[in-house]
């Protein structure tokens, strides 16, 4: 620990540094709280904004590109400033930095809230994506610098177990709010937490820094970065509105991909990466992000959909969609532990094969119900017929949870100790990447046999050509398509024909979402072949 500089630590942060007595249990409880406090409004910003994406859509007139952009606007930022918000910390000071990131994190939810557009709620969304990048690097690192080494692992034990316990509440949370109070709510939220952060943070977590840490920060790393993945998302969702193949589209994919070579260039010739390619050359290490890349691929773009699919499709409150997905969190949570073990039994390649498979048929069972299938099995509801979401739910989390702990073990394992750090860093920007470029990739196709279905199902309900026309001008709000503005132009009123455009539209989601699905378990299983290929039974190779 002689590499790190600690200022102002009190008496006892001290005395447990030089004696490696554990830091006092009031001052490692604030420390705690402050780190999962701070770490739950970005993981719960990462999944209870898509229960609120119907309702904003629906006060603020989004489309669906709209809608993507509020998701992605974050991830980018989030994604791509990641690792250099670790160095940040690093350099400056973990504490200095994380607070940063709190505050600019609290002032971009404020910004939300209050957003009286589309666009202000994206541009305040990417706001919230680099507080984001700030802050949850800092958690793990404060933790790490402020408890001995016997006592940091139960540290991060029951960090991870309290942010999952929080990211599970948050969608169900956050869909109350939607549906009692106002989808703003769900921004508002943060605010309290994050003072709460603030204060606990001033007054009992102390700073620290990396003496070892005197390389520049990588900056060009970052921007490229950014570029890179700013373009390539950019072209893909612009090109569900524009085409593939016009100038705006093309130009923002070529200057993506031209970002990220020059970003693979300046990586590997830098001395301080942010994203040092050189652990790569560990098979284990390369298998396991190519396995990370496909997976999360799958989960985040299915997620994405599930929502809209529960909420605009099914019928569900939002409350109910926000609980939909509790099983899942569940599964994960109670087996965690029992699935951290495989490895020691079967080594990393046998979990890494059989639970992105398993996943890969949750993301099968996900396809199958059609338009108002319901949760519950029908032997389980007692309706007529319909597998319902629940079956699907359930298989997936089971995958999740056999595959998430040996991943991450394999990670950690494939490099020294030294370089752990780095490598749990680089798997999680390449996670969050991961659901970054699904939901753009996923959300074309989404949208191209979306377009195409509801088309086809338009031209078999009796209504004049002008109703039909201003329907299927409104596609690229998927299933959030107002057929009353159909109503005027032909005089289409009557409850048969309004019910009959209902139903096609919901059709016409329900067949993009299965292509959607299904993709996802392609992915999956993508995953696992990558294992089967790459990943071995020994410690790191490189």
């Amino acid at each position: 620990m002689s590499g790190v500089i600690r200022e102002p630590c009190d008496e006892a942060i001290i005395l447990s540094r030089r004696t490696g007595v554990p830091c006092a249990e009031r001052k490692a409880r604030w420390i705690l709280a402050a780190t999962i406090l701070a770490s739950s409004m970005a993981f719960i910003d990462g999944t209870v904004v898509n229960v609120a994406l119907p309702s904003l859509q629906q006060h603020l007139q989004a489309t669906a590109i709209g809608m993507q952009w509020v998701v992605e606007g974050y991830s980018l930022f989030l994604s791509a400033l990641l690792l250099v918000g670790g160095s940040l910390g690093d350099h400056y000071g973990r504490r200095r930095v994380f607070l940063i990131g709190v505050a600019l994190f609290a002032a971009a939810s404020g910004w939300c809230g209050l957003a009286p557009g589309i666009t202000q709620l994206i541009l305040a969304r990417a706001l919230q994506g680099i507080g984001g990048a700030l802050l949850v690097p800092g958690s793990l690192a404060i933790i790490s610098a402020s408890f001995s080494a016997e006592n940091r692992g139960r540290a991060i034990g029951t960090w991870s177990g309290f942010s999952a316990m929080t990211t599970a509440i948050g969608p169900v949370l956050g869909g109350w709010l939607v549906q009692h109070v106002s989808w703003r709510a769900v921004f508002f939220l943060n605010l309290p937490l994050a003072i709460a952060v603030i204060v606990i943070s001033l007054r009992h977590v102390p700073e620290s820094r990396d003496r070892n840490e005197s390389g520049p920060i990588d900056w060009l790393g970052a921007v490229l970065a950014t570029f890179a993945l700013g373009g390539l998302v950019y072209g893909l969702i612009e090109s569900s509105r524009l085409t593939l193949f016009a100038w705006q589209v093309i130009v923002a994919l070529g200057l993506g991909l031209a970002a990220l070579t020059a970003f693979g260039i300046i990586e590997a010739r830098v001395h301080s990466p942010m994203l040092p390619l050189k652990l790569f050359r560990s098979r284990n290490f390369a298998g396991a992000n190519a396995l990370t890349l496909l997976l999360y691929f799958a989960l985040g773009g299915a997620l994405f959909f599930l929502t809209l699919d529960l909420i605009q499709v099914q019928g569900f409150s939002p409350t109910a969609a926000g609980a939909a997905l509790l099983p899942f969190v569940i599964i994960m949570f109670a087996l965690s532990r029992w699935s951290g073990g495989l490895i020691a039994r079967f080594g990393p390649r046998l979990p890494l094969i059989v639970g992105p498979t398993v996943a890969a048929a949750g993301f099968v069972l996900l396809a199958l119900p059609g338009a108002h299938s319901g949760y519950w099995p029908a032997f389980v509801s007692g309706a007529s017929d319909g597998i319902g979401f629940f079956p699907g739910v359930v298989v997936l989390g089971l995958g999740m949870a056999i595959s998430v702990a040996p991943l991450t073990t394999t990670v950690m394992g494939s490099v020294s100790e030294e370089q752990a750090g780095v490598a749990s860093g680089i798997n999680n920007t390449v996670a969050r990447t991961a659901g970054l470029l699904a939901i753009a990739v996923l959300g074309v196709v989404m949208l191209q046999v979306f377009s195409r279905e509801l088309d086809r199902q338009l031209s078999r309900i009796d209504i004049p050509a002008a109703a039909r026309t201003v329907l299927y001008e409104q596609r690229m709000k998927l299933a959030g398509i107002d057929i009353a503005q159909a109503q005027n132009p032909g005089n289409t009123s009557s409850e048969v024909v309004q019910h009959q455009l209902q139903q096609a539209v919901q059709e016409s989601f329900v067949s993009g979402f299965r292509i959607v699905m299904l993709i996802a378990a392609s992915m999956a299983l993508g995953s696992a072949l990558c294992t089967w290929l790459m990943i071995q039974n020994k410690p790191a190779d490189g």
